[in-house]
């Protein structure tokens, strides 16, 4: 009789992340984009928990003044009884959700106690750990409060999940579960702590992988309590979760569970109504990269935008981990192919990351300050031109055309002439844009590989060590803008648990390339045959050698390069065309599988 009761219950889901009305990382955007399909199901059933930032909730926090009386506001109305500062209020996104928020501060004078419990209790060492794990442990207790209360009064009524999203969101997760608190929960990790430390140091991380000892190298990198936390929710959580098979198979060897479940993870995707706005779009914003591209490379040597390709590679500065060293090593190979065919095409790569920089480098900002007077110049001349030529035509006798220089003041014409030799200069176009705080391996691998920016080179190297954003005095667009006047992302990753810059050029139209050992790569490999086809081009990373890859990535490029213009529109709608399979209105069921799994093992 209980489970046909309980059927009936009312759900509520809690969502619980660092990053709710937070943008410090990716978790952000996976929770962000979710919500308008979560609140879609859920409605206000569905409440986001976090911490409270308030330089950073400021933009997106909205307060509610006097708690309601659905079951979170009564909860919210007696922690706060008990002395807890405690927000709560809507997420100022897409969906609108509630959300609560916890002043860590609050919690900061129980924190020894708290320690010595999670010591007692679950053997966590938290001895001399950094200011971000105790701020984290902070929020996992205020977490772990507000879910106890919240069970305790309302969970005969109401079936209650809580899905809880990496190792900063679930210190409070193990001891929940110890108290036979009654609530449902979920982990997910969506990259483990010491894959992605390993990956990076590790020559041949893949093939080691199923002897590492996963205590002597979170010891070893200094991250045991961030590793342990990691494998206690993992193993406490009624339903653990990661997003890709890729991690899966770290998820065993470090966290010592088999995930239950794989949750990709998706996109709000606003679809374009009209087929040929995304094409517009492309073209409108490859002008601006036009103007920089002019900025940057005209002042030594010109050549044909028209026939000039723009690919792009971003993400954090992980030199093997994001394939930056496979992704240049084969920009090599292409330029080398490209002058051994004698091709008039120009391909100009653009590497975005963050690096610490001193900054914007004064001879690139110099050069574009110099172009916005040429170009100011020649609009000054051309008004006069016209004006006067329309002068000349309408009160002349004669048909034939005017001298046109004879329109243009000797003012205007001295301008122009002594802009241009100010402009110009024998110095080869940098390949970094900013004054690096110290070279890195990217500018030492650029060097070595001879991508100079020579005049000869077919393929030119900007490296841009800063994220891209509207108020960027360089290109003066945000990044979505920047990925579509693009025609190729470059994304060979080594170390990827899922990847979302493939997927925002998917979803913006631009074909793009990832690896099979990105969670992305191998979802992608898994539910479609013809990927390649429809723009999607996989490098293969798991069975092949650095040298294999680059050369088959090199390959990828060359043939890229060789299309068609009318073959590159046509390959645009096509990948564009499948951007709706990863929309969260689809993604979301495998939310909701978990979900429902774990409320199916809470119950006796």
């Amino acid at each position: 009789m209980e489970s046909v009761f309980s059927t009936s219950k009312r759900k509520l889901l809690l969502e619980l992340a660092w990053e709710v009305c937070n943008q410090v990382g990716g978790i952000y955007t996976v929770i962000r984009s979710k919500v308008p399909a979560m609140v879609e199901k859920w409605g206000d059933d569905y409440v986001c928990l976090g911490p409270y930032f308030p330089q950073r909730a400021a933009a997106e926090y909205e307060p509610i003044t006097e708690p309601d009386e659905t079951e979170i506001g009564q909860t919210v109305r007696k922690m706060r009884q008990m002395g807890y500062a405690v927000e709560y209020g809507y997420w100022l996104v897409t969906g609108r959700p509630k959300i609560v928020l916890f002043h860590l501060e609050s919690f900061i004078p129980q924190l020894n106690q708290i320690k010595h419990d999670l010591w007692e209790r679950h053997q966590l060492s938290t001895l001399g750990v950094e200011e971000l794990v105790n701020q984290v442990i902070a929020f996992g207790e205020a977490a772990r409060v507000f879910i106890k209360l919240l069970a305790d009064d309302h969970a005969r009524r109401v079936d209650l999940v809580a899905h809880f999203h990496e190792w900063m969101a679930s210190t409070g997760l193990p001891d929940l579960r110890r108290e036979n608190v009654k609530v449902a929960t979920v982990f997910t990790t969506h990259a483990t702590m010491l894959g992605r430390y390993l990956a990076q140091n590790e020559e041949g991380f893949y093939g080691k992988l199923p002897f590492f000892d996963w205590q002597r190298e979170a010891r070893h990198y200094g991250i045991e309590t961030q590793a342990t936390i990691e494998r206690l929710a993992a193993q406490q959580a009624h339903v653990f979760t990661t997003v890709s098979d890729v991690t899966a198979r770290e998820c065993e060897v470090f966290l010592g569970r088999n995930p239950d479940l794989i949750l990709p993870n998706g996109l709000n995707i606003m679809r374009f109504t009209a087929v040929h706005e995304f094409q517009n779009l492309h073209v409108k914003y490859k002008a601006k990269i036009h103007e920089f591209v002019m900025g940057h490379f005209f002042q030594t040597y010109s050549f044909d935008l028209e026939k000039t390709l723009y690919f792009f590679t971003s993400g954090r500065f992980e030199f093997s981990n994001k394939g930056y060293d496979l992704t240049l090593e084969a920009l090599a190979r292409l330029n080398w192919r490209m002058r051994e065919a004698n091709m008039d095409t120009t391909v100009v790569m653009f590497m975005v990351t963050k690096q610490p920089y001193h900054s914007i480098n004064p001879d690139v900002l110099h050069s574009r300050a110099l172009l916005e007077e040429i170009q100011e110049t020649c609009e000054a001349i051309e008004q006069q031109v016209g004006e006067r030529l329309f002068e000349a035509a309408a009160s002349s006798s004669d048909i034939a055309m005017p001298d046109l220089n004879s329109f243009v003041d000797e003012y205007w014409r001295l301008r122009l002439r002594r802009t241009i030799q100010s402009w110009k200069t024998k110095q080869l176009p940098r390949f970094v844009t900013h004054d690096l705080v110290q070279e890195d391996a990217m500018t030492r691998f650029i060097r070595q590989a001879k991508l100079v920016n020579n005049e000869f080179d077919r393929v030119k190297i900007v490296y841009h060590p800063d994220f891209i954003a509207s108020t960027n005095p360089l290109f003066g667009l945000d990044y979505g803008q920047f990925v579509r006047g693009c025609h190729l992302g470059v994304f060979p990753s080594y170390y990827e648990p899922w990847g979302y810059t493939p997927l925002e050029c998917v979803v913006r139209g631009i074909p793009t390339v990832t690896s099979d050992q990105s969670g992305f790569g191998d979802f992608i490999m898994q539910i479609m045959r013809d990927y390649e086809n429809r723009g999607i081009y996989v490098v293969n990373r798991r069975t092949q050698s650095f040298n294999e890859a680059a050369d088959q990535l090199a390959n990828i490029l060359f043939r890229f390069v060789r299309m068609s213009q009318r073959d590159r529109i046509a390959q645009r709608n096509r990948v564009e065309s499948i951007a709706e399979v990863f929309d969260w209105t689809n993604l979301r069921s495998y939310y909701d599988t978990a979900h429902d799994l774990a409320l199916k093992r809470r119950k006796p």
